[in-house]
C-alpha cells in the first residue's frame, strides 16, 4: 500500500467526482493535502471527510474558487507551499466537458474548455514544477479515453484532451533529467459531475442520466462504468515510489474500452 506521510499533495477539482475520491484516497494514506474546486460547500465537506479518514483538519487546506484565474492559481502554489514547506504531488483533475459537434460549437464554450482542460494545467505545472524539483516529485493529469479515440459528439473536448495527453509526454521528458515524473490517467466514462453540470445533457435530469450510465456500461469490456476509486487509485499508484521508473505513461481506466475496434463484419 502507499504511504504518502509527510508528503504534500496539491488536487484540483477536488469538490466531487474523480478529485472528491482522489482526496479521499489520499487522506487514508496520510497524505497532506491542497484541494481546490468551485463548489466551496462541497469543498468544505470534502475536506471534512478527509480528516475523518485520519489525518489533521490542520494538514488540510482548501482554496474555492475558479482555476481559469491567473492570481487564483499563483495563491494556490504560494500559499500551499507556505504552509507545508514542500510540494510532492500537483494532480491536474479539474476540467470540464461541453458536448456538440465542433462545427457546430460555440466561441465560448471552445475557449473554456481548452482554458481549463489544458491551459490550466499547463500553467500550475510552470509554478510548482521549481518545488518539485526539489521533493523529486511529480505530476498526475487527469485526461480521458478521449484524448485517444476521436468522439465526433465531444470533439472539441477530444482535442483538449489529446493536448493534454501530448503536454504529459513532452513534459515528461523535460523534466527527466530533474528526477520529477510526469503521468497520465485517461478514464473512460466515469461516475462524476462531468456530464452533469450546468450547460451539459444530463444537468438536473437524474433518470436520463442513469440511462446513459446503463448504455455506457454495454460499451466497456467489463460491463461497467468506473467509479472515482477505480481512477484514485491509479493515480495514486503513480504518485507512489512504486512507480519510481515510471513517467510519459498515458494509463487508460476505462475497462478495456480502448481496446475496442469496430472489427470486421462477417
Amino acid at each position: 500500500m502507499p504511504d504518502f506521510s509527510g508528503q504534500v499533495v496539491l488536487i484540483t477539482g477536488a469538490s466531487a467526482g474523480i478529485g472528491e475520491g482522489t482526496a479521499l484516497h489520499f487522506a487514508k494514506h496520510g497524505a497532506k493535502l491542497s484541494l481546490t474546486g468551485r463548489d466551496k460547500t462541497r469543498l468544505e465537506d470534502v475536506a471534512k471527510r478527509c480528516s475523518e479518514c485520519g489525518i489533521p483538519a490542520d494538514d488540510i487546506l482548501t482554496f474555492p474558487g475558479d482555476l481559469t484565474d491567473e492570481a487564483f492559481r499563483k495563491t494556490i502554489i504560494e500559499k500551499t507551499v507556505a504552509k507545508f514547506d514542500r510540494l510532492d504531488v500537483l494532480v491536474n483533475n479539474a476540467g470540464m466537458l461541453y458536448p456538440g459537434a465542433s462545427m457546430a460549437m460555440d466561441g465560448s464554450k471552445y475557449d473554456q474548455m481548452m482554458d481549463l482542460n489544458m491551459r490550466v494545467p499547463f500553467q500550475l505545472s510552470q509554478l510548482a514544477v521549481s518545488y518539485l524539483e526539489k521533493t523529486q516529485g511529480n505530476i498526475v493529469n487527469v485526461s480521458s479515453i478521449c484524448g485517444a479515440k476521436s468522439m465526433p459528439e465531444l470533439g472539441i473536448y477530444c482535442v483538449s484532451k489529446a493536448a493534454l495527453d501530448m503536454f504529459t509526454q513532452c513534459l515528461a521528458l523535460e523534466l527527466a533529467p530533474k528526477k520529477v515524473r510526469v503521468n497520465s490517467v485517461n478514464p473512460g466514462t466515469v461516475v462524476s459531475m462531468i456530464h452533469r453540470r450546468e450547460g451539459t445533457t444530463y444537468y438536473d435530469k437524474d433518470d436520463e442520466y442513469a440511462k446513459f450510465l446503463e448504455q455506457q456500461a454495454g460499451r466497456h469490456p467489463l460491463g461497467r462504468v468506473g467509479q472515482p476509486q477505480d481512477v484514485a487509485e491509479s493515480i495514486a499508484y503513480l504518485a507512489s515510489d512504486a512507480a519510481s521508473f515510471v513517467t510519459g505513461q498515458l494509463i487508460f481506466i476505462d475497462g478495456g474500452r480502448h481496446c475496442v475496434c469496430a472489427g470486421v463484419s462477417k
